[in-house]
């Protein structure tokens, strides 16, 4: 799943319109992206006036991944901050990216209003968050085979068409627009391409449970699975997420 996460990334880094002099922001940045992407092309050359990217995210042991993955990228840095009060001082970032991470936040508006503040005039903020659900085929089996999962609920918190941009429009952003984003890939059925998405989103779900129901649970994946499998032996797998492009 790889290879159309990666293509996610493409318009949202597309969208920030990155300068080799600019300062990129990224929020809830976990395990690195797009903030590893977006440094690599950044210019250490410029010395202090060159770019840099600080990734950041509330939790520091998530961001170990983040810097074994950037180790040797020059114009990155690392920032742990909660994104409803960033330790920054106002108009101090030229661009503001948040992949997936947004609808975690109880307080969303309350984050929004901080990148409004932190975010110099003429910055821009460039966000994905989840589209509906039944476009997006991971999700949706493993709540079926789960039984219905309450908690995954807040992945799809923005999944409403201008729900996203409502928040920033209150904030105070000068203009907002937002894209249906949908991508899609092959999945081998043989090979268990759904247990990183199972593990990472459903965690309160399964610890729950015993190791038999948990079992248990793999085996009706696997059977759903193999349902929606082709004649050619594969199941496509298709992502459907929402970006947000603001101007301030």
């Amino acid at each position: 799943m790889a290879d159309p996460a990666a293509r996610l990334n493409q318009p949202l880094l597309a969208a920030l319109a990155l300068q080799p002099h600019h300062t990129l922001l990224d929020l809830a940045s976990g395990a690195g992206e797009p903030a590893i992407t977006a440094a690599k092309d950044m210019n250490p050359a410029q010395g202090s006036e060159g770019g840099r990217v600080l990734a950041s995210d509330l939790v520091p042991a998530m961001l170990a991944g983040a810097r074994r993955r950037g180790a040797g990228v020059a114009a990155l840095s690392f920032l742990a901050a909660d994104m409803t009060a960033l330790p920054l001082a106002p108009a101090s970032v030229d661009r503001i990216s948040c992949r997936f991470g947004l609808m975690f936040v109880p307080d969303a508006a309350g984050a929004v209003a901080e990148m409004h503040r932190v975010l110099r005039p003429g910055g821009i903020a460039a966000l994905l968050c989840w589209g509906p659900k039944v476009g997006n085929t991971l999700f949706r089996l493993l709540d079926e085979a789960l039984g219905g999962v309450p908690e995954l609920a807040v992945l799809f918190r923005f999944a409403e068409e201008g729900a996203l941009g409502r928040l920033f429009l209150d904030a105070g952003f000068d203009t907002v627009s937002e894209t249906s984003l949908e991508q899609s890939a092959l999945a081998d059925p043989a090979k268990p391409f759904w247990r990183p998405t199972l593990d990472m989103a459903f965690t309160p779900a399964l610890a729950r449970m015993s190791a038999e129901g948990r079992a248990a649970v793999e085996d009706r994946i696997a059977a759903a699975v193999a349902l929606e499998t082709k004649l050619d032996g594969k199941i496509p797998v298709h992502l459907h997420a929402r970006l947000l492009v603001a101007h301030k």
